[in-house]
């Protein structure tokens, strides 16, 4: 059986990982966010930056991209990725059902958001979260590239995201 990886933030243009197949998909039940502070990524514990994250919301779906794992990488996979992802533990791995764009159901690893870590962040103003964005630095860079890429990405695929659409002009005119 395929596993498959879910990415609706970084993962879109950073898998980190050797992919068999890239499909455009659907998480019904979630929404992403910046509702996750960075200490480590893209933030410090003195200046925590935002990452994405999903946001349990009924009525939501999230659209980003199927990851179907090189056929025998799957354990190598799965522990770089926890030890990307679950580094302060404020994700939760799931193994979550999506709708590819070709009708096909899959059951996906995906990174959820703990909202009873303190991490979370969860309904920032679109204001405060580009202030934090715009000036944090973590070990994988400024926040604010992390904000562009995926935005850009996003963008890329025909996947409208107006909350990083605002955030990537309000960011750039902060910044510049």
């Amino acid at each position: 059986m395929s596993m498959w990886v879910f990415g609706y933030g970084s993962l879109l243009w950073n898998p980190g990982f050797d992919v068999a197949e890239e499909v455009m998909a659907t998480l019904p039940g979630w929404a992403r966010s910046f509702c996750m502070r960075s200490i480590h990524h893209r933030g410090s514990e003195a200046e925590p930056g935002l990452v994405l994250a999903l946001d349990a919301a009924p009525e939501a779906q999230c659209a980003g991209v199927a990851l179907r794992v090189s056929p025998g990488t799957e354990d190598a996979t799965l522990e770089y990725l926890r030890a990307r992802e679950l580094i302060s533990s404020a994700y939760l791995e799931r193994d979550l059902e999506l709708t590819l764009a070709d009708g096909r159901i899959v059951t996906a690893v995906t990174y959820v958001i703990d909202p009873d870590h303190a991490q979370y962040c969860g309904g920032l103003p679109l204001e405060e979260q580009a202030q934090i964005i715009a000036h944090a630095v973590g070990g994988r860079g400024p926040n604010r590239d992390y904000l562009y890429n995926t935005a850009q990405h996003l963008a890329d695929m025909g996947v409208a995201d107006p909350d990083l659409d605002w955030l990537s002009r309000r960011v750039a005119a902060i910044s510049a």
